[in-house]
């Protein structure tokens, strides 16, 4: 199962699937497809049922119950774009077996080292795939897709193992928040489902931010500065005041496990106007509500201070902590966990520092935990993924099949 599932991943890779969020379609990149149609081949071609991709980007199959019991229909799902942070073109992997726990020479001028990276220590002895330093991976998805196909490939192939009906969902654009936005959760038809979609080997995740966008406009009057006493409005002068009534601490770089943050993500403009893009995050809703109600309140200051066309704030929630949606039917998870267990994987439950499309599935309906899918440093040129913990999450899969089939009537 390791040789299939890292072909699988190297193969996707090639794949330029990177999205766009400045873009309006859906998806977002007209080359997402590029990967679908190879996708909604090979799941054909492996022996699944009800194969449909949609005009826009949502590929959909099954695996039919081979058991007598009831079970419950459980979805797997990966997305298929990559992260626009960082280049997805012409991504060359490379492949590391028996890594010895040294520094890794990505190319002429990059060296990956375990020094850098303490993360690398835990993969002494296995098959590293790795970039070659100009690009990222792509693991954030394709190992999850490679991970889902592979597991559906061998349910095909043995018969014998009882399951009941299996769902697989490949979706566009979740690395720029519209992963599930036109996802049709009443074809998907599925009870529950898992998103593989997580980092290293362990990672189980029902929890996840709040989240919201928020764009500031900041508005001034241009005036030679030779005579612009008492006349000229600086609207970057403005943004930064905005930009500095922002609490200091509560930044990425600042901030982990279960602490929130206000993140300055793009900041450009002149002296007529400027413009300011933010997102929030947190894990709790009064505290998550608080941050959105500070823009409001620092807005608020500036009009009075410089009228009401000073400044414009626009907030905009993204999607909700999914623990909301998982607690009421939290044997989901507890069936991951013991998945995990009994392939003597120690299980890593912890909220999600991130997007994930089950986040918004949960509150379509869909209760959707995360499960890792193996990748490392993502959405850059030192992303890698190992073969042994992506076969093991194909083994997961496998394993949560059955414990829900054990439990049918």
């Amino acid at each position: 199962m390791k040789e299939q599932v890292i072909e699988r991943l190297i193969r996707y890779a090639k794949i330029d699937t990177e999205s766009n969020p400045e873009s309006l379609t859906t998806p977002s990149t007209e080359k997402q497809f590029d990967l679908l149609n190879v996708l909604k081949t090979e799941l054909e071609e492996i022996g699944l049922t009800e194969v449909t991709l949609d005009e826009n980007g949502y590929l959909f199959a099954t695996l039919p119950a081979n058991t007598d019991k009831e079970v419950p229909t459980i979805g797997f799902l990966a997305h298929v774009d990559t992260s626009p942070d960082f280049s997805g073109k012409n991504v060359k992997p490379r492949r590391i077996d028996n890594y010895d726990g040294g520094d890794i020479q990505l190319n002429d001028e990059l060296t990956m080292s375990p020094g850098y990276f303490p993360n690398l220590n835990n993969y002494v002895g296995q098959t590293l795939i790795t970039t070659d330093g100009t690009t990222l991976l792509g693991a954030d998805d394709k190992a999850g897709i490679a991970e889902i196909v592979t597991a559906m490939e061998y349910l095909v192939q043995h018969p014998e193992i009882k399951h009941g009906k299996l769902r697989v969902a490949f979706t566009p654009d979740e690395e720029i928040g519209r992963g599930p936005h036109k996802f049709d959760v009443k074809a998907f038809g599925a009870d529950y489902a898992y998103t593989m979609d997580g980092g290293p080997l362990g990672e189980l995740q029902f929890e996840s931010f709040n989240a919201a966008g928020v764009k500031v406009t900041t508005r001034g009057t241009s005036v030679h500065p030779g005579s612009a006493k008492g006349k000229m409005v600086n609207a970057i002068t403005l943004a930064i005041k905005f930009q500095n009534s922002m609490p200091v601490d509560a930044v990425p770089e600042k901030t982990e496990g279960y602490e929130g943050f206000i993140h300055l993500m793009s900041f450009n403009g002149h002296i007529e106007e400027a413009k300011l893009s933010y997102i929030i995050r947190d894990h709790d809703r009064e505290k998550f509500e608080a941050k959105k109600a500070h823009f409001l309140e620092v807005e608020k200051m500036v009009k009075e201070k410089f009228g009401e066309d000073a400044i414009t704030v626009e907030i905009e929630d993204q999607y909700y902590n999914m623990r909301e949606k998982i607690e009421p039917v939290k044997e989901i998870v507890d069936i991951a966990y013991k998945a995990m267990e009994n392939l003597e994987i120690s299980p890593i439950v912890e909220p999600v520092r991130g997007g994930t499309d089950g986040s918004q599935l949960s509150y379509m309906g869909l209760p959707t935990p995360n499960i890792f899918a193996g990748g490392e440093n993502m959405h850059g040129k030192f992303e890698f993924v190992s073969g042994e913990t992506m076969e093991k999450a194909s083994q997961v899969i496998l394993e949560i099949v059955q414990l829900f089939e054990a439990q049918g009537k």
